[in-house]
């Protein structure tokens, strides 16, 4: 479902979106730096430009800034409020939670109000072609209202709708910011990846803007998000796969119906794996020197996305939003640290994704 509403035809219909959305995001770094003495929050920022473009794909129909931060504070409620609990794995303590389990349903029931609008909203333009001037020629949520589901009659419901929504809203948005925001960070403590950067991105395009089909022509910037996705993976596990016949694993033998988890930075740091797995490098992927399949079908060295059938649908659309983000930074603004002379903290701790310990503030001067 996911794969196909994400497909490389469909994601073109929303270049537009993206234009737009990262237009919009200079001129948030700009505004904010020329408030706070060239300091600039890379991770709020960026994910909520990336929200924006997530926003629109979902549901097709505009929306104008105050809505839109309405909805992301929504999200944001949601993931905190609905984090999983104790009791969900021992009901026996249920009578304990009752308070949280009360503000749970609040929250689910302020979800519900905030997001149905916007459905029927885009349910009227698609039953009613040129009724709404605004609407996109497609979005997500075209492929949930007739979505046949097994066992049932019936289309999936409002309520399921949102809960669809709200999965492709919080699974795109918080994985690519904090990506960006790892970027950022390491341009700032390697002056000389961004300047590189910098100087492929004029090389390929000269003084106009970046656009996305672009990206294909940069390979030094491909090579930086690969190394991206290798030492920062959005998550420390992927998603559980159960094993389909015996195996030996590590010297341990592993029965039929095991679930098993994968640790990623075992995998991506291995020294038997790669190079000075410990060093930031991009350079490890130019011509000559390493390579990886990040989608895991000619081997697996990394795998950010996970790999087989359980691999993540939003792949794609993923690497076009960091490698386009980034490259865009880097032609607006060159990126240092703040306070002058301050190291970065790559300290990390696990929210919704693996996020900085301490959020990001840099300093931006714009390109001349």
């Amino acid at each position: 479902m996911v794969q196909n509403a994400l497909s490389a035809a469909k994601l073109r219909t929303f270049k537009h979106v993206r234009v737009t959305a990262m237009d919009k995001f200079v001129e948030r770094l700009k505004a904010e730096a020329a408030e706070n003495d060239g300091a600039v929050w890379v991770l709020k920022n960026a994910r909520f430009a990336v929200f924006c473009i997530l926003l629109a794909m979902c549901f097709g129909v505009e929306m104008d800034e105050k809505t839109i931060q309405k909805i992301d504070d929504m999200m944001k409620t949601v993931l905190i409020t609905l984090d999983p609990r104790i009791d969900d794995y021992l009901p026996l303590l249920r009578p304990f939670f009752s308070k949280q389990r009360k503000r749970a349903m609040e929250v689910r029931e302020q979800q519900i109000a905030t997001l149905v609008p916007f459905i029927e909203q885009r349910r009227s333009a698609v039953k009613n072609p040129g009724s709404d001037p605004t609407a996109s020629e497609f979005s997500y949520l075209d492929t949930l209202f007739d979505l046949t589901v097994e066992g049932r009659k019936h289309p999936p419901t409002n309520p399921e709708i949102v809960t669809l929504c709200s999965e492709f809203l919080n699974g795109g948005t918080d994985t690519t910011g904090t990506a960006v925001e790892w970027a950022i960070a390491r341009f700032i403590e390697n002056p000389s990846i961004q300047s590189k950067l910098y100087d492929e991105i004029k090389t390929t395009i000269g003084d106009k803007r970046v656009d996305e089909k672009d990206i294909e022509n940069m390979p030094y910037l491909n090579a930086v998000v690969k190394e991206l996705l290798r030492k920062h993976p959005p998550t420390y596990f992927s998603l559980t796969h159960s094993v389909t016949e015996p195996a030996k694993l590590g010297g341990y033998d592993i029965p039929t119906g095991t679930n098993v988890e994968l640790f990623l930075p075992a995998i991506a740091e291995d020294p038997k794996l790669w190079t000075n797995p410990t060093r930031f490098d991009p350079d490890r992927f130019l011509t000559g020197g390493e390579d990886a399949d990040i989608t895991g079908v000619t081997g697996i060295k990394m795998m950010p996305f996970g790999v087989g059938r359980r691999i993540c649908p939003g792949l794609n659309m993923a690497t076009v939003h960091v490698n386009l983000i980034i490259a865009r930074m880097v032609q607006e603004f060159e990126w240092s640290s703040y306070p002058k002379d301050t190291k970065v903290d790559f300290s990390e701790k696990l929210e919704f994704t693996v996020v900085m310990k301490n959020s990001l503030r840099a300093k931006i001067k714009p390109r001349v």
